[in-house]
């Protein structure tokens, strides 16, 4: 059958025909989701029209649309996508609180919302469904193309309403790297049939040790105050980094793992670590080794689809990765500074013209994310890669999506992260040696997409870039005689003489709605 327009659904009544529609593997190129609104609407919404799979960034989403809202709505789409939610009460909570019709003054600071934690208050429960359904509906609308979802699995608080959020809106897949997922698909399930849904939250002692993890519940039918719509099952693939993990999914989660992402050292934002025991290189990055090549027989052997992620944007490394049984390639960086992308145009035009200059730089910087795992940062001039920009920031946690779950003494639950004030940490029970060099990752990735919060003087949060090695190859994909380049561009030079179907999958795939 053919799926009907997304932006259809919500005029049908039936909404138990979600679960009827089959997701089919039909696309070569996975477009990367990134940062916090790096990989927005407008930018899968691009690639699901081209026949790949678009991936819209659940991190942090719903501060993002509060900011959107806060500014204004341009365009109107968040209020658009606002009117297709199925629960119009809260949809109508969500803009009386955020919407300024005006926008907000430049050196105003924008509205804090909640900071999330195990027990989500009503208003952050109803802030992070309905980011989660808008940004997948406004992706998903206007073509028949297919549409993920991206999260960190380190994140976790936000796990089960920001899926619930997600499948609301159709969402055809859902990824998560940065950790181990095990408990996901039977998130994914309980939804799916209209149930109860709980997610166990990795929580520490005070003093750093594992105890007895927290759990995290939603329960559809009392969001809809009656019996809860049954919801397509979106699929699942896990972004891992050795066929032993893969393995462990796919034999151990409480759900079924459809396939996986294998993400190399080379790629943007969080890697994982190198295997073993770590060493430094003379700049302070974790060196990768043998032991961090993956066996790619390993991935035959398990027999789920994967695809191959860092360093492959070329149509070279589309047809090494076909070769070697792949169904495709995850690109990341590449659509991170197309035109379509979120991220500010002044920072995407410095770290291009770095690029085509031959002066660019990415640091893996082994302290600054607050989750411990590596982080990719390329090095721009006012931005947090920069010494001085890092240490003249007063150290503030006021989005605390990276925030640790630790018992008190009490015995009841806290909320701690290195990046945060030394003291706060300290008096926390943290170590504060693991705070040197810990960044703002949260404030730094809004700065990075124009979305910072604004400080009582009126200055933004400086922004942090991330991206893969592969940024010091943009001309690849720019046009002759230009500086910028567009969503077409990347797929034109990846699809380029494979199977002769650059020309095919670049036509727009609209429909009427």
């Amino acid at each position: 059958m053919v799926d009907p327009p997304v932006s259809c659904y919500h005029d049908r009544l039936d909404w138990g025909y979600l679960s009827e529609v089959r997701i089919v593997n039909n696309f070569k190129i996975i477009q990367g989701g990134m940062g916090v609104g790096v990989s927005n609407w407008t930018l899968a919404n691009a690639v699901a029209r081209r026949g790949q799979l678009g991936v819209v960034s659940g991190t942090g989403i719903a501060v993002l649309m509060a900011r959107r809202l806060q500014d204004g709505d341009e365009g109107g789409h968040t209020r658009r996508a606002l009117a297709a939610f199925p629960v119009q009460s809260v949809a109508q909570r969500i803009i009386d609180k955020y919407y300024l019709p005006n926008g907000r003054e430049k050196n105003q600071p924008y509205l804090l919302t909640p900071m999330p934690g195990v027990n989500f208050s009503p208003l952050l429960l109803d802030l992070t469904i309905t980011s989660n359904f808008v940004e997948v509906w406004l992706a998903k609308e206007g073509h028949h193309g297919k549409v993920g979802i991206n999260f960190l699995e380190k994140i976790q608080t936000p796990h089960v309403p920001s899926i619930f959020g997600a499948m609301l809106a159709g969402v055809d897949y859902i990824l998560m790297g940065a950790g181990i997922p095990r408990f996901i698909p039977g998130v994914i399930d309980a939804f799916a049939e209209g149930r109860l849904a709980e997610l166990r939250i990795d929580t520490a002692q005070l003093d750093g040790t594992a105890a007895e993890p927290t759990v995290s519940r939603l329960d559809p039918n009392e969001f809809f105050g009656g019996v809860a719509p049954k919801l397509k099952r979106p699929d699942f693939l896990a972004i891992v980094a050795s066929p032993t993990l893969g393995l462990t999914l796919a034999r151990k989660s409480n759900g079924k793992v459809n396939g996986f992402i294998i993400e190399g050292p080379t790629a943007g934002g969080h890697n994982a670590p190198p295997r073993g025991q770590v060493t430094m290189n003379v700049r302070g990055e974790p060196i990768y080794g043998p032991r961090d090549v993956v066996d790619l027989s390993k991935f035959r052997e398990i027999g789920l689809p994967f695809w191959l992620a860092g360093s492959y944007g070329t149509a070279e490394g589309l047809k090494y990765a076909l070769s070697e049984g792949a169904s495709g390639i995850q690109v990341g960086t590449a659509f991170a500074f197309c035109d379509e992308s979120g991220i500010a145009p002044h920072i995407k035009a410095d770290v291009i013209q770095k690029s085509l200059s031959g002066d660019i730089d990415v640091y893996t910087d082994a302290v600054a994310s607050p989750t411990g795992f590596p982080f990719k940062v390329v090095q721009v001039g006012g931005t947090l890669s920069d010494e001085t920009v890092y240490q003249a920031r007063p150290r503030v946690c006021d989005a605390g999506y990276l925030r640790q779950v630790y018992r008190k003494e009490d015995g009841s639950l806290g909320y701690r992260c290195p990046a945060e004030p030394i003291d706060h940490y300290g008096k926390k029970g943290g170590d504060v040696d693991v705070t040197a060099g810990r960044k703002c990752i949260c404030n730094a990735l809004f700065g990075t997409i124009g979305l910072g919060q604004v400080d009582q003087d009126g200055n933004a949060e400086p922004a942090i870039v991330t991206a893969g090695d592969d940024v010091k190859f943009l001309e690849r994909y720019i046009p002759k005689g230009q500086n910028h380049y567009t969503v077409d561009d990347v797929l034109r030079t990846l699809l380029e003489g494979v199977e002769d179907e650059a020309d095919a999958r670049l036509q727009p795939q609209e429909v009427n709605s």
